[in-house]
């Protein structure tokens, strides 16, 4: 019965295509079928269940969760007040192109905004009337929605890089209870620096291209002009974001304090001008509790299903498959890119978090121990995947948010540049994984991994060597 969470994964894709239902259902409801089918035919124990309500009131207590209703407040905020349209308009007074604009809209608030879904009702909210009106043709004006809004994936401290994070320690520290390694476990910091570089470098691309391909096209100005106001406000707010964002992904806050003095900024900022009125601000909590209620929906039947997948034994077959793909460690990182490349065409990034990630990167990186750099690699192809058309995340829900409907093949020639450029930053990555350190502080560089043999004195020697303390005296 060892193959039986691989049929688990090949029903839940296939409910979920065809019946659009949440995934939380779709896990929880699969789950529940094949945990009565293996008690049934005698696959699984039933002591192994039992140990279900334990398993999630501890990891539902880890302080790292309390991040995730922070986040989604700031996206409803983000929603509903219009910063990002005075944002939008400052930018492009100063000089810059409606492009490169958006683009670096998408790059300041993107982060903030708690997942892809919000960034793109964010943008084609405020943004994408303005593109229009400024003569960007619909197409381009959808790519750019579509590759902003996946910026909050890769550019620290999203959503997605906390909960990725959280993600990869338990899977880091899985896989080195089986090889027996004593290196540094990675940690949601370690992956903030390691999406940096990848990303920085992806966002200077993507710039170069919004200003080759907007240089010589011709742009209708619109008479209005930001007001002194406007433009104070646009100033104080990207400082700040970008005070808290570089302070986060320097190690000053941590990612739940950010989040705390972010969503209380934006509250106070919607106070302060009157953009929070009426019953608006109901409507932000109702969001906030919607949303977060169904992601922590979502980490419980995505719990359920992992324990189901390692009771039948299924983690040992994966394992044994991994094993035999060739190449090392660059082998294990590109089937890394290859299952969340298909990951994606049917699940979302917090998905693919909570039920890939503890499924496949605990075998992967007992082959490739680099667990940051096999970070930054999922994360560029998380974004990669999003926007390929015509099924990637962020194009469908940009072509149903959009008031003017584009057409896939317009669609896809304006993204295609953006997604060239993606691939030569994922290129770059797997072959040269430096890249994922070199925003690194020598302190926390790891150590060269030891194995830790069977034998108790000689692990505690190794042990006393790495903290550099003095043998125990001899009895």
């Amino acid at each position: 019965m060892e193959s039986a969470g691989l049929w688990m994964l090949l029903a839940v894709a296939i409910v979920l295509l065809a019946s659009g239902l949440p995934a939380y259902a779709v896990l929880m409801g699969v789950s529940c079928l094949f945990a009565v089918a293996g008690l049934l035919a005698g696959a699984i124990d039933y002591g192994v269940l039992t140990a279900l309500p334990t398993r999630i009131v501890g990891l539902l207590e880890t302080d790292l969760l309390q991040t995730l209703p922070l986040y989604v407040f700031m996206g409803a905020l983000l929603n509903r007040l219009p910063l990002a349209d005075r944002l939008f308009r400052c930018g492009v007074a100063l000089g810059g192109s409606p492009s490169i604009a958006t683009l670096g809209l998408g790059a300041l608030l993107a982060p903030m905004n708690g997942s892809v879904g919000a960034s793109v009702a964010m943008l084609s909210r405020s943004v994408a009337p303005k593109l229009e009106a400024r003569g960007v043709p619909a197409a381009e004006s959808t790519a750019l929605v579509c590759v902003a809004s996946t910026l909050g994936v890769v550019i620290p401290p999203s959503l997605v890089l906390i909960l990725l994070g959280d993600a990869m320690m338990r899977a880091h520290t899985e896989a080195t209870n089986v090889t027996r390694e004593m290196v540094r476990i990675v940690n949601t910091q370690d992956v903030f620096r390691g999406a940096l570089v990848p990303a920085g470098m992806f966002l200077l691309l993507s710039l170069g291209v919004a200003w080759w391909l907007g240089r010589t096209a011709p742009t209708r100005a619109p008479a209005e002009r930001p007001r002194a106001m406007e433009w104070a406000i646009a100033a104080v707010a990207a400082l700040f974001v970008v005070g808290l964002l570089a302070g986060v992904a320097a190690g000053y806050f941590y990612a739940v304090e950010a989040a705390a003095m972010g969503g209380t900024a934006l509250l106070l900022f919607g106070l302060a001008t009157g953009d929070l009125r009426g019953g608006m601000f109901g409507d932000v909590l109702r969001d906030t509790m919607a949303v977060s209620g169904a992601l922590f929906a979502l980490f419980v039947a995505a719990t359920t299903f992992t324990l189901l997948f390692r009771a039948f034994g299924t983690d040992h077959l994966l394992d044994a498959w991994v094993k035999l793909v060739p190449g090392g460690a660059t082998g294990a990182a590109i089937t890394v890119l290859v299952v969340f490349a298909l990951s994606a065409f049917v699940l979302d990034a917090f998905e693919i978090v909570f039920v890939i990630v503890p499924i496949v990167m605990p075998p992967v990186l007992t082959r490739a121990p680099d667990a940051v750099w096999i970070s930054v690699l999922a994360l560029l192809a998380l974004q990669a995947s999003f926007l390929v058309p015509p099924s990637g995340y962020a194009v469908m829900m940009a072509r149903s948010q959009m008031k003017q409907r584009t057409a896939i093949g317009p669609l896809a020639r304006s993204l295609a540049p953006y997604i060239s450029a993606q691939l030569v930053v994922l290129a770059l990555v797997v072959l040269i994984p430096r890249l994922a350190h070199l925003a690194e502080p020598k302190s926390t560089a790891a150590p060269p991994a030891a194995k830790i043999d069977d034998d108790d004195d000689a692990a505690r020697k190794r042990f006393n060597d790495m903290l550099n303390l003095p043998p125990p005296p001899e009895e």
